[in-house]
């Protein structure tokens, strides 16, 4: 990610929760270890992360709204029995060890220093509200190059149950209230998400191309079919990409060309149904490593450049 640095330094990044007003994505979703591989979840385990600029002295939070698995927001399968461990982690290899930015729970995955965790379980207090870890000295994260940045992530896992916990994360520089942090941004290697419930509904998912991918590799997990996802870049206008059915994973390869390099493009997902729809995005490169999906666009919202053909009139001519 040669050319990432420049983006992240010349661009202020406002989207902090996430999902983010742009993703228009209803929720990210966690279902407890025992749960149901139909219902959209397929590892119950979901890392995301935060970069917090070097220039940043003051403390910040990790907020997350409806932390336990109960209430509207939330899907019961046998009771509500679920219990959802959220983990923060900073210092070194929270963000290089490989795991840590792998697509699956496996390995060293919750590398780094753990510096605040808790577990909640279906506690009505909490039902529809923002509580907040921290306060966080941006010091504690790792420090990674190519962002010029402190990176902390914060690793969420179902400990037990069965039934989906929806909720929403926000990276605030206050404790009792979501306010952003210039500079600061977020962004997960794997998705799992609620949709929209709305039919024709347009969600969006925002993968990196560094300077040097060739290809990429576009999965989903348990999309059952509802509706279209299409991929969109200053040279791709709406590129229909193959999608799961349920419990199923899909895959669909995409060329990457020069002039998508070292920005995001936007994978849109249309849906055509009007019900809860839970399900698993994650895009990798030619060798299967995966890449970062930003909250916020990097280099801007992609948008496909149209080319105007002028035809030349013969004097003269009748044709």
């Amino acid at each position: 990610m040669f050319l990432l640095l420049g983006i992240l330094v010349s661009t202020k990044q406002f989207a902090q929760q996430v999902p983010s007003a742009q993703e228009n994505i209803a929720c990210l979703v966690t279902f407890g270890i025992n749960g149901d591989h139909s219902w959209g979840d397929d590892d119950f385990s979901q890392t995301v992360f935060f970069s917090i600029p070097k220039n940043q002295t003051t403390p910040f939070y990790i907020r997350v709204f409806d932390p336990e698995t109960f209430g509207d927001l939330d899907e019961i399968s046998n009771g509500w029995d679920t219990k959802i461990k959220y983990s923060i982690y900073g210092g070194k290899d929270s963000y290089y060890d490989k795991d840590a930015r792998g697509i699956n729970p496996i390995g060293n995955y919750k590398s780094g220093i753990l510096i605040e965790s808790r577990i909640f379980g279906s506690e009505a207090a909490t039902d529809g509200k923002w509580i907040s870890f921290g306060p966080f000295n941006p010091q504690q994260g790792e420090l990674v190059s190519e962002f010029d940045s402190y990176v902390f992530k914060i690793v969420i896992d179902g400990l037990k149950g069965d039934d989906g916990n929806g909720y929403k994360l926000f990276l605030s520089v206050k404790n009792d209230d979501n306010i952003a942090m210039e500079g600061g941004n977020a962004f997960a290697y794997e998705y799992s998400v609620r949709l929209l419930e709305a039919k024709n509904s347009i969600s969006h998912v925002y993968p990196y191309a560094d300077n040097l991918i060739t290809g990429f590799k576009i999965k989903t997990f348990g999309f059952d079919n509802d509706g279209d996802i299409k991929l969109y870049s200053s040279v791709k206008n709406g590129r229909i990409i193959n999608t799961s059915n349920n419990k199923e994973w899909s895959i669909d390869s995409q060329p990457i060309v020069e002039k998508e390099k070292s920005k995001c493009l936007d994978l849109q997902i249309v849906k055509s149904g009007n019900s809860k729809n839970n399900f698993v995005i994650c895009v990798t490169n030619e060798y299967d490593v995966p890449v970062p999906l930003f909250s916020k666009p990097l280099g801007g919202l992609p948008r496909y450049e149209y080319t105007l053909k002028i035809l030349k009139t013969v004097k003269g001519s009748t044709k």
